[in-house]
């Protein structure tokens, strides 16, 4: 199962009651224009659209007006003012936050009159842009669910994948017996947070639960404690788990390095091959212990390579040299 979400759109109303939200949004217009989408998690300050400049203003982002736009304002004229503020709403806005308390009239009679939404923020706009970000980059970040196991091993969120029955729970359990930490069995939420990193949560229905053949469901927390789960854990290696096929070649040496793709995004990927006498909770241990490595800039299978390379080119040397002499003039034939 790997299915990816379609795309996300969180309304305005939604954003500003969020219990998330780190700043306090109080509406002072446009209750007729709650259910509005916000689409991007990015924020807009663009203070040019004021001026008529409206190139660039995307309708579906959160807009925001700070102290520079406002001063803008207060300079004009009441009559350009009004035109001002009526053209900037007539632009289908999601929504605008204010980072004044005490906003223009001209502003409240625009946004009332095209149902635009208009809140005052109780922070400054750093602030505020800020806890607007963080809250959007969690509720509108691409997603998809995937089949599979998420432990978190030394620190590295391991990802195990493979077909059904293959032993994904087995191989978790036996980590978190050896004191590793369960985030999510069976399904895995992923989201992808700012541009390169993806972040692995458990359904809230299933969460600290894990489906073990013959045994049936247990719950983690309650067997082996607190903290033997947790709630989210950032994926930095894939663990692909399939059966042992003797006429199928696997890797030996590790030199070239293999990715898996999710939401775009490229993970290391270890094919590791199950077989009778073979403990996979040991080798996935290694896995993250090499990871770690690797991240730290030491590949092991490149640096042996390297070392036996430099071997053969200084024992060729001396046979070189020797040609060399007998090539000289007046050398020994």
């Amino acid at each position: 199962m790997n299915t990816i979400s379609p795309t996300l759109e969180i309304t305005t109303g939604d954003l500003a009651t969020d219990e998330r939200l780190s700043v306090r949004l109080k509406r002072v217009a446009g209750e007729s224009g709650l259910d509005r989408p916000i689409r991007h998690p990015r924020i807009q300050k663009s203070g040019l659209a004021l001026a008529g400049h409206y190139y660039g203003v995307v309708p579906t982002r959160v807009q925001v007006l700070g102290g520079t736009e406002l001063s803008y304002l207060d300079k004009l004229d009441p009559n350009a003012r009004g035109a001002a503020a009526r053209a900037y709403f007539a632009l289908g806005l999601s929504c605008v936050v204010l980072t004044r308390d005490e906003p223009h009239k001209t502003l409240v009679a625009a946004a009332e009159a095209t149902g635009t939404p208009l809140y005052v923020s109780d922070n400054r706009s750093s602030r505020t842009i800020n806890a607007l970000h963080a809250l959007l980059d969690e509720r509108l970040a691409p997603q998809t669910k995937l089949h599979g196991v998420l432990v978190d091993v030394f620190g590295i969120g391991v990802l195990l994948l493979g077909k059904s029955g293959i032993g994904k729970s087995e191989c978790a359990l036996d980590l978190i017996v050896r004191g590793h930490r369960l985030v999510a069995d069976d399904t895995v939420e992923v989201r992808r947070r700012q541009e390169s990193i993806l972040i692995g949560t458990c359904p809230e229905l299933t969460r600290y639960h894990m489906e073990l053949r013959g045994l049936g469901v247990i719950n983690i927390m309650e067997l082996f404690g607190i903290a033997s789960t947790r709630s989210s854990k950032r994926i930095e290696l894939v663990v692909q788990l399939e059966r042992w096929v003797p006429t199928r070649e696997y890797e030996r040496l590790g030199i070239d390095d293999v990715f898996y793709e999710i939401l775009g995004l490229r993970v290391p990927l270890i094919r590791m091959p199950v077989a009778p006498g073979r403990n996979i909770a040991i080798l996935v241990e290694v896995a993250a212990r090499n990871q770690l490595l690797r991240a730290r800039g030491h590949h092991a299978a490149r640096a042996l390579a390297d070392r036996l390379d430099r071997s053969l080119r200084q024992a060729s040397l001396p046979a070189l040299e020797e040609d060399d002499e007998e090539l000289e003039p007046g050398g020994a034939s």
